[in-house]
């Protein structure tokens, strides 16, 4: 009798263990293709939503949600947004089951309505310098004119900055970013105000002038992105948290696009066989096989493969890395162990 109870004990245990089924799991892979949220910003100074277009870097991360759920050779619709706001009403309403990126500030993650993966970008608000004023960095800016659009989060978080700062600088508000750009190409300001996802954007229409300008490493203010679920469905968003993951775990663990297989062949890493689905077991707990995040790496690389390719310094952006370094390498990117 004893002996039957225990068993009836395990068996209960194991059951209650049991993943819950994800409903938008079980969505995509009946449509076999996910519905991926992605901001495509304008070349302009939005009042509403201070991050640039950093498209190219989400659809890498929707593509890598997409193989996670489904595999090799996974499809996915990108869809198109102008602001963030529109996105996350896209995502309340079921017409995306991912956005790639939005920021969880305080009105987005206490709303209850959407769960936000670990940070995938640190974005974060600073200054395009025009090189011709020999500006290095923010204390440099001491008696020179700053470029902003009035009535913003970006002019209330610069103020405080300046302030905080004991910088000594002029302001030159504008409510038009079209005659802001003019008086920064033509001199009358040493400097602009924006996310530097917007700054490397805004850059690369400048063009022949572009070469003249720098983004500086000083932070006026975070602007984290993350990738972004329904809070409606956990086990859906703890696959998409993963995934993030997965690709920082990758670049720590000297995972690349190129050295994936032999990686897989003849690493004695423990931490990078539990990635790489060597030791198994870790996927049930995501009801997905074992090798979901190989196949991942496999189709879009690590982390840093990503950044250089869509914002870094072999992208169009020329975005230095900065906070989303490795931590190791002074950076802000950090992933929890799988174990």
């Amino acid at each position: 009798m004893r002996f039957l109870i225990v068993l009836l004990l395990i068996a209960s245990t194991a059951v209650a263990q049991k993943p819950a089924e994800s409903t938008t799991l079980a969505k995509v892979r009946a449509a076999n293709s996910l519905n991926c949220g992605v901001d495509f910003e304008e070349v302009e100074y939005s009042t509403a939503d201070a991050h640039g277009n950093h498209s190219r870097f989400d659809l890498d991360l929707c593509k890598a949600v997409a193989v996670a759920a489904l595999g090799p050779g996974a499809h996915f619709t990108a869809v198109p947004y102008r602001a963030e706001a529109d996105a996350l009403n896209g995502l309340k309403d079921g017409d995306i089951d991912v956005l790639a990126t939005a920021t969880p500030n305080f009105v987005n993650t206490s709303s209850g309505l959407f769960a936000f993966s670990r940070p995938v970008l640190f974005d974060f608000q600073g200054f395009l310098v025009n090189k011709a004023f020999n500006i290095h960095s923010a204390k440099d800016l001491a008696g020179k004119k700053t470029c902003f659009i009035g009535g913003t989060e970006s002019e209330d978080q610069l103020q405080a900055y300046m302030k905080r700062e004991n910088i000594k600088w002029l302001p030159f508000s504008f409510q038009e970013e079209g005659e802001m750009e003019a008086a920064f190409v033509t001199g009358n300001c040493a400097a602009i105000t924006a996310d530097v996802t917007q700054l490397g954007f805004e850059r690369i229409a400048y063009k022949g002038f572009a070469q003249k300008c720098e983004i500086l490493p000083d932070v006026i203010a975070n602007d984290p992105l993350a990738l972004t679920t329904r809070a409606t469905d956990p086990r859906w968003s703890s696959i998409v948290n993963w995934t993030a993951s997965a690709l920082i775990l990758a670049e720590q663990s000297g995972i690349t696009q190129s050295n994936i297989i032999a990686m897989h062949k003849s690493s004695d890493d423990i931490p990078t066989q539990r990635i790489l689905g060597s030791i198994k077991g870790y996927g049930q707990f995501l009801s997905l096989d074992d090798t979901w995040a190989y196949h991942v790496i496999e189709a879009v690389g690590n982390y840093g493969e990503i950044f250089e390719r869509t914002l870094g310094t072999a992208s169009p952006m020329r975005l230095d890395r900065g906070p989303n370094n490795l931590s190791t390498h002074g950076g802000l990117m950090l992933a929890d162990p799988i174990r």
